[in-house]
């Protein structure tokens, strides 16, 4: 079952949720760092976990319709292991740059890891940074990002006003995240999955059951489509819209600078 959002400031709340629970809002990102530090080393695994692997199919399609050329400069947060950076570097090419922001240093280091083996080194930079309070700036990129992060943000109104900040006019922002299924009948067969199947394979998979049940836990407190939008617009950014794939398990939202 859909658990409902709350959007307003955690920080006037002073509590705010983690998974289903309600935690102390400065509490909740050092509990993220821990869902992260554990499962960074199998992070693919994760994702192939949640998404049946289509999550690759879902990056291929985001990165292929961002807004994004030759010589521009790109802020992808939540940079993780370095996927969406990997498919967007062959279109910002040898003079554009990637900027991969992760709040967690084990998450970055995979990333870089993965990255330089696989020979992507030039123009791309590494910085550990909260989304709620970016270390950039005013109109420092073409382009930012965020794919599957979002929801992690325990305030995601001042992560989406960052993303505007930094953006230069005329600069897109992007957000891929796990959203609300928008058909009745399958549903079931999601919440199935999320709680009862995905645990389990957490803790046969990867030893670490309590981790993937937060992660469901998650993408239910997340705010879903039409609300995020709202939020998009609040922040500032302009003809915010978005597209559901995969019957709304996922929604690609993208707002403007202008």
């Amino acid at each position: 079952m859909n658990q409902p959002s709350d959007n307003s400031s955690p920080y006037e709340r002073g509590t705010t949720h983690f998974g289903f629970r309600d935690v102390p809002a400065r509490e909740k990102q050092k509990l993220v760092a821990q869902v992260f530090t554990s499962v960074a080393g199998k992070y693919d695994l994760m994702n192939d976990l949640m998404s049946l692997g289509i999550h690759r199919v879902w990056k291929r399609y985001f990165t292929a319709t961002c807004q994004v050329k030759p010589g521009d400069r790109v802020l992808d947060l939540a940079g993780g292991t370095g996927d969406i950076a990997a498919l967007l570097k062959p279109r910002v090419g040898e003079r554009g740059e990637i900027v991969l922001g992760d709040i967690n240093a084990g998450m970055l280091s995979v990333g870089r890891d993965r990255l330089t083996d696989r020979g992507l080194v030039a123009g791309l930079e590494y910085v550990q940074c909260n989304a709620e309070a970016l270390p950039f700036p005013d109109a420092s990129f073409d382009l930012v990002t965020i794919a599957f992060g979002l929801r992690n943000v325990t305030d995601k109104n001042a992560a989406l006003r960052e993303m505007y900040r930094v953006l230069k006019v005329g600069g897109q922002a992007r957000v891929l995240e796990f959203s609300e299924v928008t058909l009745d009948w399958f549903k079931p067969v999601y919440d199935f999955h999320s709680f009862k199947v995905l645990p389990k394979l957490g803790s046969l998979f990867a030893g670490d059951a309590e981790s993937y049940q937060y992660l469901a836990e998650s993408i239910r407190k997340h705010p879903p489509q039409d609300e995020l939008k709202a939020m998009m617009d609040a922040a500032g950014f302009a003809r915010a819209n978005y597209v559901n794939l995969s019957a709304g398990i996922v929604a690609i939202h993208t707002g403007y600078k202008v």
